[in-house]
């Protein structure tokens, strides 16, 4: 993984120097509120709800042990003892003290770490594949051209004031694990003739409008790559509208302007640009690239690991549901689920950080990665730890083995934290997750993408969702609208509004009726919710959730 050079940590150090004074002239009332603003937002601390929340960049998901438990350490001394892991493969906590936060920052940058531009109009933490660099099939790993782009875009003189925020995922497994059609650009790693380059998605984002980013480049090789990036940021900081913050990212300036008009301009903007590169963005890539080498995988068998996955139960389907195939095949990839039934998805206590500190140290090569949908990841962990390392996750209580499952749900903080929300997530994930535990019935539904949002910005990924539930307000009264279909992987689409919303008292049965009718439909156990519902389309969830014997229970919105 990447380490902070002397050039990196003398740029976060003054920073934090810097915002350690701004903070004292807010404190002493030198500085507004409104003249405040703007000087937090570019360190990453929000004004929530109850308290000011400060989101720590994690990028591409990637941490080592000394990070996670300087972070549970961070949750204890200044926080409230655990943190919030969020779809941007970030941390938030969420109930810092103003006259702490200078401190929360000098103690991350201890470890290499800081809060820089995640927030503001600017380019944000580059997310990327929470199983790169381990996952079978992957066409390489990319989290050296995430970590280029990083450099590249903090603080670019350039694109420090957009005109909205900017969000860029990458991945380099054809089964895209990164979301990248939903984001504003998204890259996705491919080979042509031997030569490693990258497929350009532009105008991805979900939100009130959502869209499906188009292909504005089948193929952009490396060699070529940032300055292309470069110029297609360069044409939407001139094209993208100011006028109204709700039309002001990319994926508006695609739709007003036409993908081939969009094309034409980078093409012409990248034309330019390139010579200013002269390959210095290459001879950085491959210093980088250098620090990303896989480790020195131990081939030493896997141990006792088939004696306990054919004696124990609960260690057998902890295997199945929450671990996936690794290139080296003496190992495996690790989720582990931040969703126990009735849990708040992608809360973490201080001690459970700690203890997958440990066990990442101890097992897995020292490496952990912070998934987008909220779970953290042992990305090599050898077979033969396997039955250790599930045991002390039990004791943790982070061995639920939900994986993929209906209680596996994404949702954003909602009306318990977020200023900005019309309606509570955290509960109605709660409900679902418990609900289908009490009934049994997780393993036989099968893989479900269950994701919940509070509100209209739909930082839940609601929209994607293979079930996707909007939380609204409706009169002061809250609605939730669910959408079916929708799918974050290679093939994206948004899902499709199945009616009226529904009372928040009866969202779980809704969701309950939906699952019983695919129960019922379906080819067996081996056609998955979203194969069942391409088959068949949403008529018979609909009629499942609205025919005669679920009158009266969706509202009028």
């Amino acid at each position: 993984m990447y380490r902070y050079s002397e050039f990196d940590a003398d740029f976060v150090r003054n920073r934090v120097a810097q915002f350690r004074a701004q903070v004292e002239r807010r404190i002493d009332g030198s500085l507004t509120e409104d003249e405040f603003k703007p000087l937090r937002l570019m360190n990453g601390l929000y004004l929530q709800l109850h308290a000011y929340m400060l989101r720590v960049a994690i990028p591409y998901g990637t941490l080592n042990s000394a990070q996670l438990r300087q972070l549970a350490m961070i949750a204890e001394r200044w926080d409230r003892g655990y943190g919030h892991f969020t779809t941007r493969q970030n941390i938030q906590f969420n109930w810092p003290a103003l006259r702490d936060v200078p401190d929360m920052l000098d103690a991350l940058a201890d470890v290499g770490m800081h809060a820089i531009q995640t927030s503001g109009n600017c380019i944000r933490n580059v997310t990327a594949d929470h199983f790169a660099g381990a996952s079978a099939g992957e066409v390489a790993d990319p989290r050296p051209i995430a970590e280029l782009i990083r450099q590249w875009s903090t603080d670019h003189p350039e694109f420090q004031f957009l005109p909205r925020k900017f969000k860029v995922a990458v991945t380099g497994h054809p089964d895209d694990r990164a979301v990248t059609a939903a984001h504003d650009i998204g890259l996705r790693l491919v080979r042509r003739d031997g030569m490693l380059g990258a497929s350009v998605l532009v105008g991805g984002g979900l939100g009130r409008t959502p869209m499906i980013g188009k292909v504005l480049a089948d193929f952009v090789p490396l060699a070529d790559l940032l300055p292309y990036l470069e110029a297609v940021v360069a044409v939407y900081n001139l094209l993208g509208r100011r006028d109204n913050k709700y039309k002001a990212r990319i994926k508006i300036t695609v739709h007003e302007t036409g993908i081939d008009e969009i094309r034409t301009q980078v093409e012409a903007e990248f034309a330019a640009r390139k010579p200013l590169f002269s390959g210095v963005d290459q001879a950085l890539l491959a210093a980088i690239t250098a620090q990303f080498a896989p480790p020195d995988f131990a081939q030493e068998g896997s141990g006792d690991f088939a004696a306990a996955y054919g004696g124990d139960p609960v260690f057998r389907a902890f295997v199945d549901t929450n671990t996936a195939p690794h290139r080296s095949p003496d190992h495996v990839i690790l989720s582990i689920s931040l969703k126990a039934h009735g849990a708040t998805p992608g809360d973490c206590t201080a001690a459970q950080m700690r203890r997958v500190a440990d066990l990442a140290q101890r097992y897995a090569y020292d490496e952990i990665r912070v998934s987008h949908e909220q779970n953290l990841v042992l990305p090599h962990l050898p077979k033969r730890h396997l039955a250790a390392v599930h045991a002390s996750l039990r004791e943790a209580g982070l061995a639920t083995a939900n994986i993929g499952l209906v209680s596996d749900i994404i949702a954003c903080p909602g009306m318990d934290y977020c200023a900005l929300a019309t309606a509570r997530s955290i509960p109605v994930a709660q409900q679902i997750a418990t609900h289908f535990e009490a009934m049994k019935l997780e393993q036989d539904i099968g893989p479900l993408k269950i994701k919940i949002s509070g509100c209209i910005n739909a930082c839940g990924h609601h929209h994607v969702g293979h079930i996707g539930i909007l939380g609204l307000d409706r009169a002061g009264v809250e609605s939730y609208q669910i959408t079916l279909g929708g799918d974050g992987g290679p093939d994206a689409m948004i899902g499709e509004r199945a009616g009226p919303g529904f009372a928040y008292d009866q969202i779980v049965p809704a969701i309950t009726r939906i699952l019983t009718a695919y129960l019922a439909l379906r080819h067996g156990p081996q056609e998955t919710f979203l194969d069942a519902y391409r088959r068949v389309g949403i008529a018979p969830f609909k009629e499942a959730l609205y025919g005669d014997g679920a009158a009266g229970q969706a509202d009028a919105a």
